[in-house]
């Protein structure tokens, strides 16, 4: 079993505060992997403190965005050569397919650190704008200082690259804490900081467990909290920045639904649904929970997608044919399978899937692809977020009804729709309120595109140049005239 004793502080590899650690589990074995160093409260002050120094003293804030972007590349450059380790490793930590982890878990990072510096290489970093009373004002764009980034397991390196890449563009230091199911791929990228240059006390790595993060977001020492993770926790991360009057961006939880119009193909949207959430076994926060289909073509796209899940290869993620591996914990595969119970309790029809392995399992926190049919808005698996590979087939009479559907949520990440008609599923994504739509797809996580949700899926967004902005200050600067 690997065992990591120290923890990345300001730059340096030191031991933790404590004698804690964390036990990562495979999802698979349902078996010890490695046993890593937990932060404690010490080790967030003393993390702080580095990045506290570094930004106010140091020479990382005031080096010129072209430096900067130089040093994202030759990370990237890094990543690039030791990314079927990260893929390895997030295969053994989360159960996420090999295929899936080396295609969308890394390379996609991978991209978007490239991606994201020749977005700061056109940054408009000061600009001058005609003044109403004479001289222009100069704008400049400054960073906001240091930034607490706070990642869940689902997509560890994706959200921390779309995290952390914009802060240190924008001249931030930062202190990333990774979720404690998901250590080892974040102590990887520690050490590529490290190679790559990324001067003294700009970022640490402090794999902890809840109670430190909550200790880390209200510390009074950070500037900015990115928080991603449920939308309970959500609230509690924004009532703590309250306190301090520190700057938040949330991305939380979805319910997102895939609107069918009538002329849609029903093994497409099945497709659709199959890609946009199932790699990682429906653990997903934008994933396509709800298909929301015509009421006289209800049966047709239920059955297209149970053929299209019900044919998903699931088994050994380290296996290159697997197509689904097994959620991330027992308390998850808990709790999937509740909410399977729930769905045949309320009166839901049961089309594939259910709460038992699938076949050939023999261990492992597997659940099978659901899909219900039948599903009223108001029922509980139409409603809540479910965080695994569980569908639900909603009939509706109209596009107007299908669109009040959609938008009777709590939440507003993303959603989808699909017509044979571009034009027609614009207009249809114009009314949905989302902070990310797909026509004829899911949607794509485009590193130009801004990325983020609305009501209960949280503020601000990530990625693209509105990512960008999210760390950095606007100062205004006026000249009196002569």
């Amino acid at each position: 079993m690997d065992e990591r004793k120290e923890l990345f502080i300001g730059g340096e590899w030191t031991a933790p505060g404590t004698g804690r650690h964390i036990e990562v589990i495979s999802p698979h074995t349902e078996r010890p992997l490695a046993r890593v160093a937990a932060a404690g409260v010490a080790d967030v002050d003393r993390a702080v403190a580095a990045a506290r120094r570094a930004f106010d003293e140091g020479p990382w804030p005031r080096t010129g965005p072209a430096e900067r972007v130089a040093i994202v590349r030759r990370l990237a450059a890094l990543y690039g050569e030791r990314r079927d380790e990260l893929a390895g490793l997030i295969t053994a930590e989360l159960g996420a397919p090999i295929s899936f982890a080396k295609r969308a878990q890394v390379a996609l990072p991978w991209s978007m650190m490239g991606a994201l510096a020749d977005i700061a290489e056109k940054h408009p970093w000061q600009e001058n704008r005609p003044g109403v009373y004479g001289r222009d004002v100069v704008l400049r764009r400054e960073p906001v200082g240091v930034v607490a980034a706070v990642v869940p397991w689902n997509m560890p390196q994706f959200l921390t690259v779309a995290k952390l890449v914009p802060a240190l563009l924008a001249g931030c230091t930062a202190v990333l804490k990774p979720a404690p199911e998901s250590p080892l791929d974040a102590l990887l990228l520690a050490e590529l900081i490290e190679k790559a240059g990324v001067p003294p006390g700009v970022v640490s790595v402090l794999p902890a467990d809840r109670d430190t993060s909550a200790y880390l977001v209200a510390h009074p020492g950070v500037d900015k909290v990115s928080f991603t993770g449920s939308t309970a926790a959500g609230r509690q991360v924004a009532a703590a920045c309250a306190a301090n009057l520190t700057r938040v961006g949330l991305e939380l939880g979805g319910k997102s639904a895939a609107i069918a119009l009538e002329d849609a193909d029903p093994a497409a949207v099945a497709t659709a649904v199959r890609f946009s959430g199932m790699g990682m076994a429906g653990q997903i926060c934008n994933a396509l929970t709800r298909v929301l289909v015509p009421a006289d073509r209800a049966g047709e796209h239920a059955e297209a997608l149970a053929a299209t899940l019900s044919a998903i290869r699931i088994g050994d993620p380290a296996d290159p044919r697997t197509e689904m591996g097994p959620l991330v914990s027992a308390r998850q595969q808990r709790r999937v399978r509740h909410y399977i119970d729930t769905g045949v309790r309320e009166g839901a029809r049961l089309v594939t899937g259910g709460t038992g392995m699938p076949e050939g399992v023999r261990r492992g926190w597997y659940v099978r692809p659901t899909v219900f049919d039948g599903v009223e808005p108001s029922m509980t698996i139409a409603r809540e977020e479910i965080f695994g590979p569980v569908i639900a087939v909603i009939p509706y009479r109209d596009e107007d009804e299908a669109v009040r559907i959609a938008n009777d949520s709590e939440y507003g990440l993303a959603g989808s729709v699909f017509t044979a008609d571009v034009e027609r599923g614009l207009g249809v994504a114009a009314r949905v309120r989302a902070g990310t739509f797909g026509v004829n797809q899911g949607y794509s996580m485009d590193p130009a595109a801004p990325f983020g949700g609305v009501k209960a899926s949280g503020y601000g967004r990530e990625l693209g140049r509105e990512g960008l902005d999210g760390y950095l200050d606007v100062k205004s600067i006026s000249i009196a005239a002569p």
